[in-house]
């Protein structure tokens, strides 16, 4: 079966260290254990893809830099996409305290770098989805149909970062205002899991990933989702290199979904997304 990785950052040795020594995940990753991820050369990682049947990685940069001090990611982002434009698709990452130069920031990047969407971190700005400053990044995405991923799940000890900022009945509330803007809530918005799903379901703009939490308590409640209410709406995601894509793989394998849910889940549910099909 094809597959579409919505969240999918390659390996290489200069993204497994900068994550590492990131102001934000430092913490979080002697926690987690992601010392022992093993960088790969990109030609190595793409090999992989081939092997594991993955048609496309969907690569999200970040930029926080005004909460956190830490440089954004995108150009890592960009070189991936102009090294293997067959095999990834870039969300560029916007910082929503930079005002007028992130809506600048979003045309550029649409028309010239071609990217497919936008990417924003309310955990990691320090406030929710819903907050009058990411609004205007709505708006432009609106204006120039650009779907937004929201990652709605702080990891362990991110300093700063409380669950609030990533309840997604802040997504609910921005959906209603924008009705034409396709939304993607990342991670499931754990652990708010009844939420998020019920987000998706009375929201036509709203999709969501469950990455990171396909063995989290609560995961039948997603895999139920799948089957029966939101069964165009979720995206398969690995979170590669945070999971193995391998992993991520084998936990989806395990679900018990319907012929149906797991050909939308894993590969024509983006295809619609990001406007392929």
């Amino acid at each position: 079966m094809k597959v579409i990785d919505f969240r999918f950052r390659p390996n290489t040795p200069e993204i497994i260290n900068g994550i590492k020594n990131s102001a934000m995940f430092k913490a979080a990753c002697k926690a987690i254990g992601f010392d022992k991820r093993k960088p790969q050369p990109l030609e190595d990682i793409v090999a992989d893809l081939d092997r594991l049947d993955v048609e496309l990685g969907v690569i999200t940069g970040r930029d926080c830099e005004t909460t956190y001090g830490f440089p954004a990611n995108n150009q890592s982002v960009l070189e991936f996409c102009r090294a293997y434009p067959e095999r990834f698709v870039g969300f560029w990452g916007i910082d929503p305290h930079k005002k007028m130069a992130a809506l600048r920031e979003i045309e550029h990047v649409s028309s010239e770098y071609g990217m497919k969407g936008i990417a924003i971190d309310p955990y990691l700005a320090h406030i929710p989805a819903s907050e009058a400053r990411f609004y205007p990044i709505y708006a432009k995405c609106c204006e120039l149909g650009l779907p937004v991923f929201i990652t709605m799940a702080p990891p362990p000890q991110v300093p700063g970062a409380i669950l609030e900022y990533a309840d997604p009945r802040d997504v609910d509330k921005v959906a209603r205002d924008f009705p034409e803007l396709t939304l993607i809530m990342s991670h499931g918005g754990y652990p708010f899991v009844n939420e998020a799903v019920y987000t998706c379901l009375r929201n036509a703009n709203v999709y969501m990933d469950i990455s990171e939490y396909e063995r989290a308590p609560m995961v039948d409640v997603y895999v139920q989702a799948m089957n029966e209410l939101i069964t165009d709406k979720v995206l398969f995601a690995s979170a590669h290199p945070f999971v193995e894509l391998a992993d991520a793989l084998e936990a989806y394998e395990a679900f018990e979904l319907t012929e149906e849910a797991r050909r939308k889940v894993m590969y024509e549910n983006a295809r619609r997304v990001l406007g392929l099909s």
